[in-house]
């Protein structure tokens, strides 16, 4: 199995294998079984699955599915199958976009997603909070949010704050825009799985720390931690080379932010942005290397709009 194949969040199915008891004894073979099914009946039953299997998995998987009001509220307070609450929650946040009053009732369990230890779930709580920039609830969760752990989770929280006329999230903002030093999450020996320059997805495995002494990471399987992206980008250069010793919370890596994290950052900083953001903003008004125009122009954008504040404060 290579990298990418392990990258996989649920694998579709489990396959099983009966071993044959070689204690049997033989059985006869006939040449002719008259229950043999037809040739042409095998070959549409296999043609009906290979059809209907990744038909149902992407429709039981796909958040454009419009789930009722049991579903919605299942999903949103049962967090057992994630896809399925990160579905909920995609579809609640669409409801408060809409200003649908029927979505207050989905507020309180919104707000205890916010607070599970599932990380993925605070990420999308932040989000679909900001399509409610009325609730003081949300507002307060979301500058709680700024303080999380992940550093996604925290510069959702800042671009939701965004709505809600807070600039409490201006320096996360900054932070999207510069590289990010990865730590270790266990103690041990790394063993890096991508090379520099690769261009990875949120959740990609970067490296495996496997532990010395069996005791930091017993959480884990024996194989050892998985190091996981926290965003989506590029992998600028190690500082732990293959088979090192690190210990938890050690810098590891240099991660170049992702064009789409950048281009919600510059947008976000076009309204709230503060001079001690200009020198970034300005490094990607000039291009920078693997960013398309478009983020060239949002950068200029933003230069000229904290350069308009800075001349009207004076």
């Amino acid at each position: 199995m290579n990298d990418e194949q392990e990258n996989e969040r649920t694998p579709l199915c489990c396959s099983s294998f009966i071993v044959p008891n070689s204690s049997f004894p033989p059985r006869k073979v006939l040449l002719t079984d008259p229950r043999k099914v037809p040739p042409v009946f095998t070959m549409l039953l296999a043609t009906l699955a290979f059809v209907l299997v990744p038909f149902l998995f992407w429709y039981l998987t796909w958040f454009g599915r419009i789930l009722n009001d049991h579903d919605l509220g299942k999903y949103l307070t049962d967090t057992s199958v994630p896809h399925q609450t990160q579905h909920a929650i995609a579809q609640l946040g669409d409801m408060m976009a809409r200003h649908d009053p029927a979505a207050q009732r989905w507020h309180p369990p919104l707000l205890a997603l916010a607070r599970n230890q599932e990380s993925q779930f605070r990420l999308m709580a932040a989000w679909a909070m900001g399509q409610d920039a009325k609730s003081d609830d949300f507002h307060q969760s979301l500058l709680t949010l700024l303080r999380d752990p992940e550093p996604a989770v925290r510069w959702n929280a800042a671009l939701a704050l965004i709505r809600f006329g807070d600039a409490s999230g201006e320096p996360e903002l900054h932070l999207m825009l510069r590289p990010y030093t990865l730590p270790a999450p266990a103690t041990g020996t790394i063993t890096p799985r991508v090379k520099e320059k690769y261009a990875f997805d949120s959740g990609t495995v970067l490296a495996r720390i496997k532990s010395e002494n069996g005791d930091e990471n017993r959480d884990e399987n024996r194989n050892g931690q998985d190091v996981r992206a926290p965003m989506s980008g590029a992998l600028e250069r190690w500082i732990a080379g293959d088979g090192a010793h690190v210990v938890r919370g050690d810098a590891i890596a240099v991660l170049a932010p992702g064009a789409d994290q950048v281009w919600e950052a510059l947008r976000a900083l076009v309204l709230v942005g503060q001079p001690a953001d200009l020198e970034d903003v300005e490094r990607f008004a000039h291009g920078v290397a693997g960013m398309n125009e478009r983020i060239r122009m949002q950068a200029e954008l933003t230069d000229k709009a904290i350069r308009g504040r800075m001349a009207n404060r004076e």
